[in-house]
């Protein structure tokens, strides 16, 4: 493998032209199915789960980084050549003899623009010149980034492709279930199958599956593996059979750890040598918090799972050539206030500033005072303030840390000697080169002040000294997103009742769940062991948490359980009832498990706003547990101080936690570990032999994941019993022609939104309600309802899925007049249904439909199944007042018109109640299109108004030429 299994995407110029339709198509009919080589880690051995057939295996980065063969040299010599950029191809030289490899040098250029460049734009330089061919990427596109200051405020469009893609089960399995069914839709076409297969590697790790069924217990660990196991071994299966179908693609069972951990510690290279070529580690991800590993000083980001597989497949992604916010740190947070602190407090500002679709690039002296865990924090939670990434580029500490989590010396030489050669690594002991960014903010570390954030939104942030406040204004105020609307005369009602036959009371504000938990937080040791801290200063006073308080701890990986084991601090958090309970997203994602009966009652007899507090990055409404109405992010020391207090409506600084041994009030200073304190723990007791056992043992798989026995074959066997794997329609009937531009007349409105409607709104990835569309389905087909499982476990499954489409229990539908609930109306007949049957009542009688929202609709978790679910359910267009980055290009992605209202317009301001049928004039020919012109909708009421067509780039409308990114790759593979 060489550069033409990296050549970037067909780009156009600032005005985009027929010509690049054309270049678009002759790319994707000359993609090869040919397979690269991947390449695992330098501590790793060999992957013997993970190897795709025919695949090659997994080298060591030890291996890949000595001379090159005279083989290799050849090939290098003869590409060079050929390539625009030949002048600037360059060695690395080696400090005992020799070369690492050859790299493209970007200080070659003498371009003084580069100088001043942000460092996550130079690694959008570096692809571009890398692939350059003057035919898919251009020197005109090169040139676009090199003069970046210019040319990204006119929204110009680039060509990327990222080194990887990774993936996590919940987005993996419909991932690989579009892969195979790709392959059948390929071999109808008249075509060969093998040609779908991965050109870059692909990395999905199983951490989205366990539940917290079994808490409070010393066998939690082994009890909820057997239930996931149980529960999803078909799931698990059908991903061990994609991993030997399909080259290219490793799987990391279940048990192993959270994705975005496991990458950080253990699958980012930061630089791969690649057959002798040196280039910047980069990667696209199926969940929105791959921003994480920006932490790392690679350039990653969340995509649509439609978006990563046609990037799988070899289709370049073409993208707009994003601003960059400069955000300057300074001065070191004070005394017991931790990077959950800071997160908070940076998606606060950053969401107040305005990032969307930006770029932010972390820099100044403060960033010596935030450990690569801390900065993995801040760049974890992008999606929570909006932006692309959250960059920060390699350091020192980056350095250090790689050698902490087990890279070996000779790799960590050769990333600095790379980056350095390149102009991309930052040292802060040398003068500081001034860059240029598209806007400045600034945070002085010491104004960072201890807080939460909730009770619905992860950007609502509350200080803690002013929470006791803001809870009773949020019972005061009218529903929404700070407001329950709880009567004065209610909101002091207490409950009482028994559990496990002992008193227990419960009343608004009450925490029944506190989980440490999340990808956010739990690859951060001096918040874990700060929690564990708190646990034992608890213990040693004689307080324990509640036991109707449902209690979990969720590492992020294996690495965790060693390091609170060497500190002798976990048999603290078992006395509080934080036993680990399994390696996965469990609460942040919805996967809370049941609460006790008799707590589940209470809640719901007494209609009283219980709450959760979670080291997580999302709270939304219904996500965390359907009967957590309040739910707070918050650090994981915090989430035990809260589980102790029982309680969200409490002053920390005025009132008692609860009541030591000794009879006297314990308050929170008393529980509350000192940084030095914690620091000290870390030191001791976070060793670089942990990452590396806990990664060689991984490799091995285990019991369960060994034992599953699949199939050799290259194309799958459905099996139309199945309730969890489903062939999907999207291809049925598919010929060569694409379909072509398609407008939408006389629709009915399904649906009515206001703002902030979330992809968990949309398509919900938790439990699955008793009195649900999907529920009956599974019923019907003989599920009982305790082996439902989640919606983001049947996935595979589009029938599942599409009933499951705008089915959250807590959606507010402004069609129902304020009745929360998955329903709607159906308009022609004013009966009210499920969103579900009306939708299908409309597809059967031929009636298209659109969705009608406010702002940042499709704003959370980057999920596919948003819009393959409305697409599914026939809806043709969404009109709402913005979109959330990747929603929007899942809705292309899947065919669906998205449109925005004019700036200052929306439905209420043009007088739209929902119960009109709208016509969208698009021209019959998508020749006759652009991107981001205006288009007229009418309504039989006799409205009109314009709104901006959002298909941002001719490559998005070449996607809804062929009715979908899947449809076009296929069509253009079958060609050759």
């Amino acid at each position: 493998m060489f550069l033409s299994t990296y050549y970037a995407s067909p780009s156009t110029s600032s005005s985009p032209s027929p010509l690049f339709r054309a270049r678009a198509l002759r790319f994707a009919s000359s993609l090869s199915p040919a397979p690269s080589r991947t390449f695992a880690p330098s501590f790793s051995s060999a992957l013997p789960w993970s190897r795709g057939a025919d695949s090659r295996p997994r080298v060591t980065l030890r291996a890949q980084i000595g001379a090159a063969s005279p083989a290799i040299d050849r090939k290098i010599a003869a590409m060079a050549s050929e390539h625009p950029f030949n002048g600037i191809l360059s060695g690395l030289p080696r400090p005992a003899g020799g070369e690492f490899g050859k790299f493209y040098s970007l200080p070659a250029l003498n371009d003084p623009r580069i100088e001043k460049l942000p460092f996550s734009i130079k690694i959008l330089l570096e692809s571009a010149i890398r692939n350059c061919d003057n035919f898919q990427v251009t020197k005109e596109d090169v040139e676009k980034i090199i003069d970046w200051e210019k040319s990204a405020p006119k929204q110009v469009e680039i060509p990327f492709k990222p080194a990887r893609v990774l993936l996590q089960d919940f987005t993996g399995v419909p991932a690989v279930v579009d892969l195979a069914s790709m392959r059948e839709a390929i071999k109808d076409l008249g075509s060969n199958p093998d040609k779908i297969n991965p050109l870059v590697p692909v990395d999905l790790v199983i951490d989205h599956s366990v539940q917290v069924d079994v808490a409070r217990s010393e066998n939690a660990v082994q009890a909820n593996m057997d239930l996931e196991f149980k529960r999803n071994k078909e799931r698990f299966a059908f991903l061990k059979w994609g991993s030997t179908a399909f080259r290219n693609m490793l799987v990391v069972p279940p048990g192993s750890g959270i994705v975005h951990q496991v990458n950080l510690e253990y699958l980012g290279r930061v630089v791969f040598n690649t057959e002798g070529i040196l280039y910047p580690d980069s990667v696209v991800g199926t969940d929105s918090h791959t921003t994480m590993i920006d932490g790392l000083g690679v350039a990653g980001w969340g995509v649509g799972g439609i978006e990563a597989e046609a990037t799988m497949l070899g289709q370049p992604m073409s993208m707009v050539l994003p601003g960059v916010v400069g955000f300057k740190l300074s001065g070191k947070l004070h005394d017991g206030v931790t990077a959950t602190d800071l997160v908070l407090t940076v998606t606060q500002m950053l969401r107040k500033h305005g990032v969307v679709g930006k770029f932010v690039e972390f820099y100044g002296e403060g960033m010596g005072q935030l450990s690569l865990a801390d900065r993995a924090t801040i760049a974890n939670m992008s999606p929570e303030y909006g932006a692309t990434m959250g960059f920060f580029p390699v350091d020192h500490v980056t350095l250090e840390y790689l050698k902490l989590t087990g890279r070996s010396d000779e790799t960590v030489e050769m990333i600095e000697a790379y980056l350095r050669a390149n102009k991309m690594f930052i040292d802060y002991k040398e003068p500081q080169q001034e860059r240029q960014y598209s806007s400045y903010l600034e945070l002085d570390l010491a104004e960072v002040v201890p807080c939460i954030s909730g009770p619905k939104r992860p950007h609502d942030r509350v200080p803690l000294k002013d929470m006791k406040s803001d809870w009773h204004a949020c019972l005061d105020n009218k529903v929404g997103f700070k407001g329950f609307a709880v009567p004065k005369e209610q909101q002091e009602k207490v409950v009482k009742f028994s559990f496990q036959g002992q008193p227990a009371e419960l009343r608004h504000g009450s925490v029944v769940i506190a989980a440490i938990t999340s990808c956010t937080n739990t690859s951060n040791p001096s918040v874990m062991l700060g929690a564990a801290l708190v646990a034992k200063k608890a213990c040693e006073l004689g307080l324990e948490v509640k036991p109707w308080v449902k209690t979990s701890l969720a590492p992020g990986s294996g690495v965790v359980t060693k390091y609170l084991l060497q500190s002798g601090l976990q048999k603290y958090l078992n006395q509080q009832g934080f036993n680990i309970v399994g390696y996965g997203c469990t609460t942040c994602i919805g996967n809370s498990g049941d609460l006790d009966e008799s707590v589940s009652s209470i809640i719901a007899d007494n209609d009283l706003v219980a709450a959760a507090v979670l080291s997580g990055n999302r709270n939304f409404e219904g996500r965390v547990h359907p009967l957590t109405r309040a739910n707070y992010l918050a650090s994981p020391p915090l989430v035990v101080a809260y589980a102790l207090a029982g309680t969200v409506d409490i002053d920390f600084e005025k009132e008692p936690i609860g009541t030591g041994k000794d009879g006297k009030s314990v308050y929170f200073r008393d529980i509350w570990p000192s940084s030095e304190e914690i620091a000290q723990v870390v030191q001791s007791s976070v060793l670089p032999e942990m990452f590396k056992s806990t990664y060689e043992a991984i490799t091995k798989g285990n019991e369960f994941w060994n034992q599953l026995a699949v199939p050799s074959s290259s194309l799958y066997g459905w099996d139309p019993n199945s309730t969890y794997i489903h062939k999907p329609p999207y291809f049925s009937g598919m010929t060569m022609d694409p379909p072509g531009a398609r407008g939408v007349k006389d629709a009915y409105c399904l649906l009515l939104f206001g703002d902030s409607i979330t992809t968990d709104h949309i398509s919900p990835a938790g439990s699955i309600h008793k009195d649900s569309p999907a529920a009956k389905y599974l019923m019907e087909r003989g599920v009982d309802r305790r082996d439902f499982n989640s919606y983001g476990s049947r996935r595979g499954n589009d029938e599942v899925m599409a009933r499951g489409t705008f089915a959250n229990i807590r959606i507010v539908n402004k069609l129902l007049n304020g009745e929360v609930g998955p329903k709607t109306i159906h308009i022609p007949t004013g009966e009210k249904l499920s969103v579900y049957d009306a939708a299908m009542r409309y597809k059967s009688a031929g009636q298209d439909t659109i969705v009608i929202a406010g702002a940042e609709y499709g704003s959370g978790s980057s999920r596919d199944w948003a819009a393959k679910g409305p697409m599914l359910q026939g809806v043709k267009a969404v009109i709402s007042k913005s979109f959330e980055r990747i929603h929007r290009s899942n809705l292309v992605g899947m065919g669906i018109v998205p449109l925005c209202f004019k700036a200052g317009e929306d439905a209420e301001t043009l007088g739209l109640t929902g119960h009109e049928r709208y016509t969208i004039d698009l021209p019959a020919k998508v020749s006759d299109i652009r991107p981001g012109q205006d288009i007229t909708v009418t309504t039989d009421a006799g409205k009109s108004f314009t709104c901006t067509l959002r298909f941002d780039t001719e490559v998005e409308l070449a996607y809804f030429d062929h009715g979908g990114i899947l449809q076009y790759v296929i069509r253009n593979l079958s060609k050759h």
